[in-house]
């Protein structure tokens, strides 16, 4: 009989195209993946992987057994939702990924929340970029993701995937104190024309947005910063390096120096939670989601912007009832 395991293994290799980044995606070492597929091989009595340059592809005999293994462990899959809809009870593992920011803005209170209500449900928290995340829970590789989705710049959601909004997060103009600017009311982004910008590393969604906002406002980027981390962004804004754009959830402290400004076109990102279609009859889906609202709620209301920023800034959020989720959509 066939591993189950291992052909999770051999499934990995043939979506992420070599074992090291299937063992990254199954979270073990790549020693580990190697010696499942061995004993796959010995159990089949077939040759599944070959040498290809510096790397290995799969043999026609690994290929026609990948295809089976990617039907079995759906139908695992759905056996295990069953069970659990039968059963009615919050248990199992449950894979959540969150970007960054709502990794360290969400999740720390949504997983002790679930952990309070469901004490047998296995939580496991992994940190992703939203792209990442969308092709691990449609492939079954993550069963919740928290990602982000801007307005202007909207992420396409494939179908299959039902989603859940959670909240709407601003993103401010984050100006030193000196700035002829700072101590407006409110901007136009076109204001800020010449500006040097401090913004996240390239390819990331973060820098992508701002690029294209940017250039949206007629503003050609001219970037002389880039680290991804939001406090370090605010750190070199107040030491004059140049000035960024913040969404709200990204600011826990405003640190002396620096000026939060809103402006006039009120640039926002959706937060959602997604997840398969097909597993949301798991009662630990509609746990974690719970959980990831009812913690959204706790960002309900207006910004007040201190005078001299060095309080903890608060989010305003828009969170929709909880009737039912948000269903699949198609976005360009």
């Amino acid at each position: 009989m066939l591993d189950l395991n291992r052909l999770k293994a051999l499934h990995a290799v043939s979506v992420y195209g070599s074992v090291g980044a299937a063992a990254e995606a199954l979270m073990v070492t790549p020693s580990a993946v190697s010696q499942q597929l061995a004993k796959l091989e010995r159990e089949t009595g077939a040759t599944l992987l070959e040498r290809n340059g510096r790397g290995v592809r799969l043999t026609d005999a690994a290929g026609l057994l990948a295809d089976h293994a990617e039907r079995i462990l759906a139908l695992v899959e759905t056996a295990e939702a069953d069970f659990e809809a039968l059963r009615g009870e919050v248990v199992g593992r449950l894979s959540i990924g969150a970007f960054p920011t709502a990794a360290r803005g969400l999740m720390p209170a949504a997983l002790a929340l679930l952990r309070t209500r469901h004490p047998d449900l296995r939580l496991q928290l992994m940190e992703r970029e939203p792209e990442r995340q969308i092709r691990e829970v449609a492939r079954g590789e993550l069963d919740l993701a928290v990602i982000q989705d801007w307005m202007n710049r909207p992420v396409a959601i494939p179908e299959g995937l039902s989603r859940a909004t959670l909240f709407d997060d601003i993103a401010d103009a984050i100006l030193p104190a000196s700035h002829p600017l700072a101590d407006r009311p409110e901007i136009e982004l076109a204001e800020l024309s010449g500006e040097q910008w401090i913004s996240s590393s390239p390819g990331t969604v973060c820098h992508d947005w701002l690029v294209h906002t940017l250039r949206s406002a007629e503003l050609e980027p001219d970037i002389t910063c880039m680290t991804d981390e939001y406090p370090t962004q605010m750190a070199l804004v107040a030491a004059e390096h140049g000035c960024a754009i913040i969404p709200r959830l990204g600011r826990d402290f405003v640190p002396q120096g620096v000026r939060v400004v809103p402006i006039r076109s009120r640039p926002t990102r959706r937060i959602y939670a997604l997840w398969r279609s097909d597993a949301a009859r798991r009662p630990a889906i509609r746990a974690a989601v719970e959980a990831l609202k009812a913690v959204s709620a706790d960002f309900r209301g207006p910004v007040s912007e201190p005078a001299r920023p060095a309080e903890p800034v608060a989010v305003p959020v828009t969170v929709p009832t909880m009737a039912s989720p948000d269903g699949p959509r198609l976005s360009g």
